[in-house]
C-alpha cells in the first residue's frame, strides 16, 4: 500500500512539474528535476500517457495532455462560483475592455477558477488553475482581511519564502483599509506592470471567493481607479446575489 501511495505521489509530481514548465520535458530532465531514476520517470509517463494525462511530441518530450483539460472542465462545471460568475465576468470584461478573474480559496490555497479576457491587446496573467500568492495579491489581501482561516498554514509558509513579507504592522494597516472600503488593490506587487483590483464575493455572509480585474499600470495611471474599483465591487455583488438565488 505504501508503495502504491508513493507511486501516486510521484505521478502527481510529474503532472505538476509539466504544468509549470513552458516547454515540453524529456524523460532524463524530468527525472533529474524530480530526483527519480530515468526508468521510473519513463514508467510513470507511459502510464499517464495511456490515460491521456500527458502527451509526447515528435522529439519524444512530454507535456500535459488533453485528459487533464477534460478533468479540469469537469471540476469547473461542478463549481457553483464559476457558474454564477461567468456571465458577470463576460459582461464586465466587455464593458471595461479589461481582463476579469474569479479566484477562491480551495483546498487551502488561492486558485484562479475562471478568466475572461478583455477586448484590448494586453492579455493578463495568471492562467485558470494557477495558484496565486497571498500577501502580494489583491485577492490574498481580501482573504487575510475577511477569511484568514481559509488559507492553509503550508500555503502561508510557502508565501513567506516566495515573496517579500510585509512588516506585521504595515500589513494590518492595509487589511484594516481593505475591510473599511470593501475591496483590495495591488500595484505591481506580484506581477510587475500589472494593477489589480479585487472585491469579495459573499454567500450568506461568508467569503466564498473574489472577482478581480487586471490592467497595465500605465493604463491605471490614466483612469479613475476608484471608479474601476466600484465596478469590480458591483460585479462581485452581482455574483453573490446569483449564488444566493436573488438575481438571474
Amino acid at each position: 500500500m505504501e508503495h502504491t501511495a508513493a507511486t501516486v505521489d510521484k505521478a502527481i509530481d510529474v503532472l505538476f512539474h509539466l504544468h509549470e514548465r513552458a516547454e515540453p520535458q524529456g524523460v532524463s530532465e524530468l527525472g533529474r528535476a524530480l530526483d527519480i531514476p530515468k526508468s521510473s520517470a519513463h514508467r510513470l509517463l507511459v502510464s499517464l500517457r495511456r490515460r491521456g494525462l500527458v502527451e509526447r511530441d515528435e522529439r519524444g518530450r512530454y507535456r500535459p495532455g488533453i485528459g487533464l483539460l477534460a478533468l479540469g472542465l469537469g471540476v469547473l462545471e461542478r463549481e457553483p462560483l464559476v457558474a454564477a460568475a461567468r456571465p458577470v465576468l463576460e459582461s464586465a470584461a466587455e464593458e471595461l475592455g479589461e481582463t476579469f478573474f474569479v479566484v477562491a480559496a480551495r483546498g487551502g490555497r488561492l486558485t484562479v477558477l475562471d478568466k475572461v479576457e478583455g477586448t484590448g491587446f494586453v492579455r493578463a496573467a495568471p492562467r485558470v488553475g494557477s495558484a496565486i500568492p497571498v500577501q502580494v495579491t489583491a485577492v490574498g489581501k481580501l482573504y487575510l482581511a475577511f477569511a484568514p482561516d481559509a488559507i492553509s498554514e503550508s500555503e502561508r509558509k510557502r508565501d513567506r519564502v516566495a515573496v517579500r513579507a510585509l512588516p506585521e504592522a504595515q500589513l494590518e494597516r492595509e487589511l484594516s483599509a481593505v475591510r473599511k472600503r470593501g475591496y483590495a488593490e495591488n500595484l505591481g506587487e506580484w506581477i510587475e506592470g500589472m494593477f489589480v483590483v479585487a472585491a469579495p464575493v459573499f454567500m450568506n455572509g461568508r467569503l466564498f471567493g473574489a472577482v478581480a480585474t487586471a490592467l497595465p499600470t500605465t493604463r491605471a495611471e490614466r483612469v479613475d481607479r476608484k471608479a474601476i474599483a466600484q465596478r469590480v465591487v458591483s460585479a462581485s455583488a452581482r455574483v453573490g446575489a446569483r449564488l444566493e438565488g436573488r438575481q438571474a
